[in-house]
């Protein structure tokens, strides 16, 4: 566990720097951009920002005002991660091995923040739940218990661990949710999730899963159903099957996170992850200085 705490430190300062040195000294959270609310109006002065003008109290026709913003004195930062056998998938590094280091990392971030984290790792099942708390040794708590996990379940059901996450989370929360998002009719509660939360979307892929290997007729073993299906890999019918599946996964995510002002990011297995993180965070900081 020490290797392990010693390369997300690694990791996480690699983040901290990058996203500190872009934002020039306006800087002061990774997370920023989750944790303001609304607070009050005020007449509108000469300089405000025109996007921060609240048009309904402005209509009543007493002046206009612009809305007020205060940041969040507890920010509470959780993470969803999606523990079904799909993500097993993977040679030097499985997209588990990276989910586990992607939310290891952001929450070794959170905790200096002095943020609550939570989590909840869910397959079809809750596999581990940990209220959000603040401090270190809580923070060490979680990531034990996210790389020791043994799931008992091998399926998936995203429906369900979304349910889960809206029945315990009853304060706006920024969650960030990790899977490959192999699974069917998750789309409305997504949604749900994205209008009441401040949702970061990581979805994980596996090159051999865009691309896989033309090896001929091959056994493919199913980790989830436990079933072996015999499939002609090198035909081209099945490589643009598994093209075409990719990116429609891709861009359905991707649009559902757009249109209901959630973040999304793609990372794959074998790549660094920190550059495309530190992407994420310049945005997320980058929106909240259009707020204020």
């Amino acid at each position: 566990m020490k290797e392990v705490l010693s390369r997300l430190r690694k990791y996480e300062i690699r983040i901290r720097k990058a996203v500190n040195a872009q934002m020039r000294g306006d800087y002061h959270s990774v997370f920023k951009g989750s944790g303001l609310e609304f607070d009050d109006v005020r007449a509108y002065q000469s300089g405000d920002d025109i996007r921060t003008i609240d048009w309904n109290v402005s209509a009543k026709g007493h002046g206009t005002f612009v809305k007020l913003f205060r940041e969040e004195k507890e920010q509470t930062v959780f993470f969803l991660v999606d523990v079904s056998a799909s993500q097993d998938i993977g040679r030097q590094q499985t997209k588990m091995d990276l989910a586990k280091d992607i939310c290891g990392v952001l929450a070794l971030s959170a905790i200096k923040e002095n943020s609550q984290v939570g989590l909840i790792c869910y397959s079809d099942q809750k596999e581990k739940y940990m209220k959000p708390a603040k401090g270190f040794k809580h923070g060490y708590e979680l990531l034990l218990n996210l790389f020791q996990l043994e799931p008992q379940s091998i399926r998936t059901d995203l429906t369900k661990a979304i349910s889960f996450a809206h029945k315990m989370l009853k304060r706006r929360s920024v969650i960030i949710f990790i899977s490959d998002f192999l699974d069917e009719n998750y789309e409305s509660d997504l949604k749900a999730l994205a209008r009441k939360h401040d949702l970061v979307t990581i979805l994980l892929l596996d090159q051999r899963e865009i691309n896989p290997p033309k090896l001929g007729i091959i056994p493919i073993f199913d980790r989830e159903t436990r079933r072996t299906i015999w499939m002609n890999t090198s035909s081209s019918k099945f490589q643009q099957h598994c093209q075409q599946d990719f990116q429609e996964r891709q861009s359905k995510l991707e649009k559902i996170s757009r249109q209901n002002g959630a973040n999304y990011l793609t990372v794959r297995t074998g790549e660094d992850f920190v550059p495309p993180l530190i992407r994420l965070f310049k945005v997320r900081n980058l929106r909240t200085n259009t707020k204020n």
